[in-house]
């Protein structure tokens, strides 16, 4: 029997096989599609079916409705009061993904009340607004346990108002809630746009003295919240803590306001240390 070809075999071999290893120790460090392979011209049925897959988890993402008794039942248990439910002026997922300016502002209760009726008046320091976005699946899975670090991280600092459930909602539909609320601090809690990584991120965002009319820039995010492939729950809790903190001192939250929480995690000590000797 022949054995013409066997040693090229045993190299090409040998250098898919380095190449596989190279691409699974980069892998580990994202969740990126990297290294797809290819099939010819084409890449790998495998990774097409994968790809798929993805997307239409991302697109389940997107229209999924979010289980707002659920959802304000296992909120009610963190023991902040019950949920009121604000729906923004957007009457459905197809007109909320065409007019993200109706996502932004709030519908009327009830005929012939007006918005925003059903929402306490609480005058706390803190208020957290639990809004759909764009992934509900997100704060499906991550509002309970997100919002119980946040009341472990501020509760003993703070005063904070029973919680408001927000769907169809942008995130700017926070200040109008904030300003019913009567709070000096909002915390919106909402889905971020999926993506073919991850279909489930929560992202938060923190509005110091809100009023409609605050833009982006007078606002502060934390993003990328699923554990454990994203920042982690109790993580997150502190660097809201931190920038609270600092809005409070400061006198408002957006681009003037920095996350200190890596500095506050170093101590004072270890600070001094690290820029001791230079002139």
């Amino acid at each position: 029997m022949s054995t013409e070809g066997s040693d090229a075999d045993v190299v090409v071999l040998s250098d898919y096989a380095a190449e596989q290893r190279f691409w699974q120790e980069l892998r580990r460090t994202t969740q990126a599609r990297i290294g797809l392979g290819r099939t010819g011209d084409a890449l790998p049925t495998g990774r097409v079916l994968e790809f798929r897959a993805a997307h239409a988890a991302a697109r389940d993402a997107v229209h999924t409705p979010l289980g707002v008794d659920d959802l304000a039942d296992q909120v009610a248990s963190l023991g902040l009061g019950a949920a009121a439910h604000v729906r923004s002026r957007a009457r459905d997922r197809a007109e909320y993904l065409r007019r993200p300016d109706l996502g932004r502002l709030p519908a009327a209760s009830a005929v012939g009340e007006p918005a925003l009726s059903q929402v306490p008046h609480s005058g706390a320091e803190i208020g957290f607004v639990l809004a759909d976005g764009l992934s509900p699946r997100a704060l499906t899975e991550h509002g309970p346990a997100m919002v119980e670090a946040l009341i472990e991280e501020l509760a003993p600092r703070y005063s904070i108002a029973a919680p408001v459930i927000a769907t169809q909602a942008r995130v700017a539909l926070g200040d109008h809630i904030a300003e019913a609320m009567g709070v000096a601090t909002v915390v919106v809690l909402i889905g971020e746009r999926p993506g073919l990584s991850v279909a489930d991120s929560l992202g938060i965002y923190l509005t110091h003295l809100p009023r409609s009319g605050r833009t982006d820039a007078d606002r502060n995010c934390i993003s990328n919240i699923h554990p454990p492939e994203g920042l982690g729950y109790a993580q997150a809790a502190k660097v809201v803590a931190g920038l609270v903190s600092g809005a409070r001192v400061l006198g408002r939250s957006g681009v003037d306001l920095k996350d200190t929480s890596r500095i506050d995690a170093v101590g004072a000590g270890e600070i001094i240390s690290i820029g001791a000797g230079r002139d």
